[in-house]
């Protein structure tokens, strides 16, 4: 993982330096430029692949084309016999150093062909084209803004904003934030910084800029057929190991659930020899703290665990760092205790895996469940329901992680709306109602209140799935995987986000994934195989 920033159609050499300086954090291994004609690309860098040979941007001698990518290409050397079957033969062994060629075999869709976590910058001096572009899940980000004929580039809105005279806040997407604790691409907190999207290419020429989604996760048109853990094995096993063929050591973030005990599981059996440390947070409240199940895993897994605990005063003084940082909120607040947790882990290792992506592909919310009772208690009669709420209403508050009295709440107030806007009820950070009392309105919410669904519940879950997928995992789970190991330039890898895993799961029947009261149907059948 590194860094990138980059300025385009001018010549400014001191300022990709002052906006490498905002990123020094992400790439302890120092910096580097590099300038074709019109365009300067500059990388902090985070040595994972090619420790020797792997200094970015890198440049084709002939055309010019340069190239700079933040993350890993697990299939690089797939790609690299690929190239050298039609006469291109990549000299470093870094998995970046396949981008050149490759853009200047296949041209801008060049990207479909990659796999992994990346952001990339590719220059084409021929045609004065610059091609910016996100992996298909959202796991690296990637910022722009173009003003007066000049284009720039960062990996940070932090590293933009030292180049900009003049900002204004953007207050939909402000407004957007209060809903939901994030913002979705390609809004910023600021007008004139856009972000690009997970599975789009963005391509910018001096007379025109075009934006393409080259890839989008397929659940509602994918076939559904039944499947069996036993097919799934070896696609997990090889995302696991393709992740894991690296030249650094790694570990793991623990955290209890399933989603990590089986990449841990995974990680044992395709390295038995090999001593892997684990990482787990624990909290003095008991319903965030899942330690007690973590170190079980450890142990039956023979993982060397290194605990962090985590008060509430730490809040205090690391949230006003982290927002310099990284030049905008994040209203996540597992985003401190991941940055504690990176902290640790980078005092021993470069790379870690997460259980990310695992509830969205595999169906692991209890919105789902959520979403299936509701169908059947909007059939109550209204003084039945009206009842209900009062009693659910008076229930008393709780400091605990998601009580009780807080899901029963958000369920009843979405009794009167369609399914997609109960869901989204159910995920917002603020409700309508107190933003309302804030003096906004006009928000998501509102404009899907009189939109009219006709999912089967099947189709239902496919669309909630998706919409998770696209929203909350891409612009709020991954931005606090990213913002929180980068601060202690720590890389964090999800081998669920691997594209043969997200594609297995996009065709699992609706069964497989939530059945009655049970989430992730399938997944737990296969860590119990």
């Amino acid at each position: 993982m590194c860094g990138l920033a980059g300025i385009v159609f001018t010549e400014d050499t001191p300022n990709i330096w002052t906006m490498l300086d905002k990123l020094s954090h992400r790439g302890p291994q120092g910096a580097s430029i590099n300038q074709s004609g019109a365009a300067i690309f500059g990388v902090q860098r985070l040595a994972i692949r090619g420790l020797q040979d792997g200094t970015q941007p890198f440049l084709d001698a002939e055309t010019g084309v340069m190239a700079i990518c933040n993350g890993e290409i697990d299939n690089h050397i797939r790609l690299r016999n690929q190239l050298a079957q039609q006469g291109r033969i990549v000299k470093q062994e870094t998995d970046v150093a396949v981008l050149p060629d490759l853009y200047l075999t296949y041209g801008a869709a060049f990207v479909a062909h990659l796999e992994g976590a990346f952001a990339i910058a590719v220059w084409d001096p021929r045609h004065q084209t610059l091609i910016l572009a996100r992996d298909r899940a959202g796991e690296r980000p990637l910022f722009y803004h173009i003003a007066h004929g000049i284009v720039r580039f960062a990996t940070e809105i932090a590293a933009l904003v030292t180049d900009l005279n003049q900002l204004s806040i953007d207050s939909p997407a402000i407004t957007q934030y209060l809903q939901y604790g994030y913002f979705t691409a390609p809004s910023s907190p600021f007008t004139e910084i856009k972000k690009v999207a997970p599975g789009e290419i963005i391509t910018i020429t001096p007379h025109a800029i075009e934006n393409k989604r080259y890839w989008h996760w397929s659940i509602e048109e994918s076939p559904k057929h039944k499947t069996t853990p036993a097919a799934f094995d070896p696609i997990f096993r090889n995302a696991v190991r393709k992740q894991s063929q690296i030249d650094v050591d790694f570990g793991i973030f623990l955290s209890g659930g399933l989603d990590s005990a089986l990449i841990a599981a995974t990680l044992r059996s395709l390295y038995p020899d090999k001593k892997i440390v684990s990482y787990t947070l624990r909290f003095l409240e008991t319903s965030y703290d899942e330690g007690d199940e973590a170190e079980q895993v450890a142990h039956l897994l023979q993982l060397d665990n290194q605990v962090v605990y985590v008060t509430p005063e730490v809040f205090i003084t690391e949230l006003p760092q982290l927002i310099r940082l990284v030049g905008e909120p994040l209203a996540d607040p597992a985003w401190i205790p991941t940055v504690l947790l990176a902290r640790r882990a980078a005092e021993d290792v470069r790379l870690v895996f997460s259980g990310e992506g695992g509830d969205e592909l595999f169906g692991g919310y209890p919105t789902y469940l959520g979403a299936q009772l509701a169908k059947r208690y909007q059939r109550l009669p209204r003084i039945v329901r009206n009842a209900f709420k009062t009693v659910i209403h008076a229930l008393p508050q709780s400091d605990a992680k998601i009580p009780l009295s807080f899901l029963m709440q958000r369920f009843v107030e979405g009794d009167h709306l369609t399914p997609y806007a109960r869901h989204l009820l159910w995920n917002a950070n603020i409700p309508p109602a107190l933003l309302e009392r804030l003096g906004i309105t006009g928000t998501t919410i509102d404009s899907t209140l009189h939109a009219q669904h006709t999912h089967t519940q099947a189709r239902l879950l496919d669309h909630l799935q998706r919409y998770d997928f696209e929203h909350s995992l891409a612009e709020g789970l991954l931005t606090k995987a990213d913002r929180g190991g980068m601060s202690a330039a720590l890389e964090i890898r999800c081998p669920f986000l691997d594209l043969a895993v997200m594609e297995f799961a996009a065709q699992l029947p609706a069964r497989d994934r939530v059945r009655g009261f049970t989430t992730k149907v399938f997944l737990k059948h296969y860590a119990a195989r």
